[in-house]
């Protein structure tokens, strides 16, 4: 996060002299230990972002993928004009990170046919518009990836 406030800093003052250097290493540590204290961040979870930060971007990149593939299989539904048969699915994630629930209820929400209804600790409730939508959301690639991240 130091690093982050410290080029916000300097693209800020939109030129790199000695002055702003000196000046902005002090301020970006004070705003960092600020930032800190008052989130509850703390550097460790700086260290965990850089060790999971390939998988966060292939977790992205799946993301942008089942979104692509989710809204192919609504449009589809909708063209050929089959009615929804919504259904709404209860599943336990496994995860005790509220980081890995949160991700994992907002991929599901951002999935074309698919909404999380509700999400508490790792209970999910999910409503979908067709049975297949939610068959295997509890194994899915997300969770899968999601497992993968310490």
């Amino acid at each position: 996060m130091p690093v982050i406030f410290f080029i916000l800093w300097v693209i800020f003052n939109g030129r790199v002299t000695t002055e702003i250097i000196l000046t902005g290493l002090p301020v970006t540590i004070l705003v960092s230990l600020f930032s800190y204290r008052l989130t509850g961040y703390s550097p460790a979870s700086d260290i965990r972002l850089l060790r999971n930060l390939f998988l966060f971007f292939l977790y992205v990149l799946n993301l942008i993928r089942e979104i692509m593939v989710s809204a192919s299989s609504v449009m589809l539904m909708i063209l050929r004009g089959q009615a929804p048969e919504p259904v709404i699915i209860e599943f336990h994630s496994g995860f005790e990170s509220k980081m890995q629930n949160v991700l994992l209820a907002n991929s599901i929400t951002l999935t074309p046919g698919t909404i999380t209804m509700f999400q508490e600790g790792d209970r999910f409730v999910i409503h979908c518009l067709r049975p297949e939508y939610g068959r295997g959301i509890d194994d899915s690639s997300f969770v899968r990836l999601l497992r993968r991240i310490k």
